[in-house]
């Protein structure tokens, strides 16, 4: 993590927000998968269940803008096609041709590498937060340092003059 021009931090860890795709839309991937398969195994109907699936994609993005998670607004949108784009095979493609057991281990392994993805995204995310915190209180006091050391030097200059 690093300090930019503008006076914000930024992150340098693989789990940074990308301007168009990163980490997270692996995440988002493994989710539209998930969501594929679960509701291939749920009576809505191809319609239905397509409608839910984006809404739900579209829903998430929006709890993620309202609980203060700041992503670019092209990755945001590409966070919903990524969901959509991968459930969309996996319900009308791939769902229909798997026997009952590859469902069920396929269902168990993609919700568990996307559960396990996300719990390192969010720890990631967590400890890129409290750097952050850190970081910002650590130029806080530099900053009060070096505007006690330029007031010194002034009151010292006034001091000096005739």
């Amino acid at each position: 993590m690093h300090l930019i021009r503008n006076g914000k931090f930024e992150r340098t860890d693989m789990w940074r927000e990308g301007k168009w795709l990163d980490l997270w839309s692996v995440v988002h991937l493994l989710s539209g998968v998930s969501v594929g398969l679960a509701f291939y195994l749920l009576p809505f109907g191809n319609g239905a269940s397509v409608v839910i699936a984006v809404l739900g994609f579209i829903s998430y993005e929006m709890w993620e803008k309202i609980v203060g998670i700041e992503e670019a607004s092209t990755n945001r949108c590409m966070d919903v096609v990524v969901g959509v784009v991968s459930f969309l095979p996996v319900f009308f493609l791939l769902a229909p041709l798997l026997p009952e057991t590859p469902f069920i281990l396929t269902f168990g392994f993609v919700l568990t590498a996307n559960i396990v993805m996300s719990v390192f995204g969010w720890i990631a995310s967590q400890k890129a937060a409290a750097l952050q915190e850190r970081l910002r209180a650590r130029y806080a006091r530099h900053r009060v340092r070096l505007l006690e050391k330029r007031a010194l030097r002034e009151k010292s200059r006034r001091n000096r003059l005739p």
